[in-house]
């Protein structure tokens, strides 16, 4: 299996599969949202918390607050979001990153080796 900076390659017996970041991106996305105790996503990767869902461009793509970072050894993902308030932080920050593995690696059959969870925010709602 090898990788470039925009795609996951897996070599397969029948030919090359090739999986975006963007889709990797996708996938954590729609893992962070099943996560009780999570309000939303943040835009500006590592920004201030007044960035947050103002990005357009990535919010059409479905990857806002999510950074893949493939080499050819390793998947790690950066997670930004946000804490709903009253919520555990540790508690959610762990089971965004189970769930997160856990979708990542049936979708692409691939294993995750570090998840990063950035909570830039409490929302009251």
């Amino acid at each position: 299996m090898a990788e470039s900076k925009e795609y996951m390659t897996l070599q397969e017996e029948n030919g090359t599969i090739h999986i975006s970041e963007d889709v990797i991106a996708a996938i954590v996305v729609g893992a962070v949202r099943e996560v009780e105790g999570v309000s939303g996503m943040m835009t500006n990767l590592g920004g201030s918390v007044t960035d947050l869902m103002t990005n357009k461009k990535n919010a059409q793509k479905g990857t806002k607050g999510v950074k893949v970072n493939l080499t050819e050894d390793s998947l790690t993902l950066d997670i930004y979001l946000l804490v709903k308030f009253g919520q555990p932080i540790p508690e959610v920050a762990e089971n965004v990153q189970k769930g997160v593995a856990a979708a990542v690696e049936s979708m692409t059959g691939r294993t995750v080796q570090t998840i990063n969870v950035h909570v830039g925010g409490v929302t009251m709602g």
